[in-house]
Order: C-alpha cells, then structure tokens, then sequence
C-alpha cells in the first residue's frame, strides 16, 4: 500500500515554492553551478533541484546547509524571532494587568523595651 501524506496548506507551499527560487536565483546571481552548491550544501545533484523547486519532502537541515552555502543562513534564525511575532506580543499585551496594585504589608510587631 502506497503512502500518502496529506496536501500541504496553500500558504505552505506557495512560501516553500519561493524559497527554492529564492535560492535559485541567490545560486544564479553569484553565479555558481548547481553540482557546486548541491556539494557545498553536503547533498546530491538531485536533492538540490528539488530544494530550488520548493519541494516540501526536503529535510530543513538541507535548505539551511543551501543556505549557508550561499552565505544566508543568519536570515534562518530570524524565522519565528519573537520580535517578528507580532501575534504573540499581543497574546502577551492581553496578559498584562490593567493596573498595579501594592502588596497587601504584613503587620509589623511592635517591641517594646
């Protein structure tokens, strides 16, 4: 029986789809060829045009070995950076209190001598 994994969200493959060009065209513009990246990159021929098309069954360690090959690997670092994460600060912001209150002083004993 064939294995079958269930279809990418549109989103997911639209954004893969423009990574691999996005490589590609990195590649292109300093003019390097792709047997020369796919050994920079530590993989084969094959799996380096798949990368360049986008194609989802690629591990991330070999899009990042590309990238790195290519001298852009510290933009992958910024991917999920929570300054970026415009939805979560405003999870965050929700979160905070409306007001701030002082602690309740405990009652102090008074010694006398």
């Amino acid at each position: 029986m064939a294995r079958t994994t269930p279809p990418r969200p549109l989103p997911v493959r639209r954004a893969l789809l423009k990574l691999g060009e996005d490589i590609r065209d990195a590649r292109k513009r300093r003019r390097i060829p792709l047997e020369l990246l796919a050994q920079r990159a530590l993989t084969s021929h094959v799996t380096m045009i798949k990368v360049e098309r986008g194609d989802p069954a690629v591990s991330i360690g070999v899009y990042a070995n590309a990238l790195f090959a290519l001298g852009l690997v510290e933009r992958l670092g910024m991917v999920a950076d929570h300054s970026h994460d415009e939805a979560g600060q405003a999870l965050e912001d929700e979160r905070l209190p409306r007001r701030a209150r002082r602690r309740a002083s405990s009652p102090r004993k008074r010694t006398e001598e």
